[in-house]
């Protein structure tokens, strides 16, 4: 099948977490084999062509004109999504489905959907009613509009969990067959040969301080606030635990100023942005990952934590909650409630046996049910599905046509036949 991947982000460029998955899912097909073509942005010198091992890499600029906001900087990346797939289109390249990632890239799945024909897949990884907590202004209306335009184009709508089906069908009334929940995946290879490197560690705790760590955008939807709130009741009952925050977000001061109006800004440390590698061995440091978000579509986070053979703390909202059954191979807290956090941290920090239970558990799951190769599977079929419905609705216009074409054939003969006789009758008198 030749499948041409719609995104606004590919490594190196990671925004969030659509840059990993459509990398891990196009390696994947590729392995099952299948052509995969990426449409991304150029982001700084990156080229503007890449062989990434098999997955073809294409990445467009935007505009020289500056654009009056981002959401005009989306519409202008589009324009230019749409030249580079003609271009190809033009010089031969076949695509059999479109699969558009996130409302980023509708309106160039969109057009060429309607141009071309070609059948059309859309992953919603997250909703701006969801990051947001509702829709507070235009801009956030703007695109939760857009996020329902991209749903009623595609044939086949993926999301990542039952959480998140039943968000979009609530909030777009998408019919539920329509919908598709494929989890997101993990390598699971990525913590292959790394082993916790003290030398590493020390930059960040003292070897007596237990490592509490959280990855990920500092934004109000993942919570931190709250993991930060919770530290004064945890260092009452462990004083040698230090709080690792790791990433960059719009929220960097104000959390830095949380820790220090809380007096704990000795045992809070932010790391700012993580490499690859760094974010491998950070996870190799800590000894409890915790992930408080109170909007998580799904939390891929997790799965790395477990993977990596660290206990972990997850909220009880959206995916994470699916993802992890509390006190088997992970502990769950109330979203947004500081205490229910530190109860649940507390409990792994004073627990090394339940500790041990949870790290087999968890690295179990994430092996069995979290690999790529069941999740490309899993999307090929439903590029199938699409492929099928599409051809189906290609096969009820023509057959409407051509009923068209016969009645509007017939309706002529009848009114030839009736002018004739209007005719002789006219004339029978003369």
């Amino acid at each position: 099948m030749k499948i041409l991947m719609l995104a606004w982000e590919y490594p190196p460029r990671v925004v969030g977490g659509i840059a990993r998955v459509v990398h891990d899912l196009s390696k994947r097909l590729i392995k099952d084999g299948h052509e995969v073509t990426v449409v991304t942005y150029k982001d700084g010198d990156m080229p503007e062509y890449e062989d990434d091992k098999g997955v073809d890499v294409y990445r467009v600029s935007n505009y020289m004109i500056n654009p009056n906001n981002f959401i005009d900087w989306i519409m202008q990346l589009n324009f230019n999504m749409i030249a580079k797939v003609n271009q190809l289109l033009n010089e031969g390249k076949k695509f059999d489905v479109i699969h558009a990632h996130d409302w980023l890239v509708t309106y160039a799945a969109k057009t060429l959907k309607n141009s071309y024909g070609i059948p059309l897949v859309a992953t919603i990884h997250a909703t701006e009613a969801g990051r947001n907590s509702g829709i507070h202004d235009e801009t956030q209306r703007y695109i939760n509009d857009t996020e329902w335009l991209l749903t009623y184009e595609a044939s086949e709508v993926i999301v990542n969990s039952n959480f998140m089906k039943c968000d979009l069908q609530r909030l777009f009334g998408l019919p539920f067959e329509k919908i598709n929940v494929i989890s997101n995946g993990i390598n699971l290879t990525t913590f292959n040969g790394v082993e916790r490197d003290y030398d590493f560690r020390r930059q960040y705790a003292a070897d007596n301080e237990k490592i509490i760590l959280f990855i990920g955008r500092l934004v109000y939807e993942k919570g931190v606030q709250h993991l930060i709130s919770a530290m004064p009741k945890i260092l009452a009952n462990y004083n040698d635990a230090k709080l690792i925050i790791a990433g960059k977000g719009g929220m960097l001061d104000e959390l830095k100023a949380q820790a220090e109006n809380m007096g704990i800004a000795n045992k809070v440390y932010f790391t700012g942005y993580l490499n690859g590698k760094s974010v491998y061995k950070m996870y190799k440091s800590a000894d409890i990952s915790v992930f408080p978000s109170t909007y998580e579509p799904f939390g891929i986070v997790a799965l790395e934590a477990m993977l990596a053979g660290v206990p972990t703390v997850v909220s009880d909202v959206g995916g994470l909650g699916e993802i992890v059954t509390h006190g088997e191979d992970g502990m769950k807290s109330y979203a947004g409630n500081p205490n229910s956090l530190a109860d649940s941290i507390l409990e792994l920090l004073y627990n090394p046996g339940l500790c041990n239970e949870i790290v087999k558990k968890a690295k179990m799951k994430v092996k069995n049910e979290y690999g790529w190769e069941k999740i490309a599977q899993d999307t090929h079929f439903i590029y199938q599905k699409a492929i099928c419905q599409t051809m189906a609705e290609r096969q009820a216009r023509q057959i409407e046509q051509e009923k068209a074409r016969k009645t509007k054939k017939a309706g002529n003969t009848e009114g030839d036949i009736t002018k004739l006789l209007a005719f002789k009758k006219r004339h029978a008198y003369a």
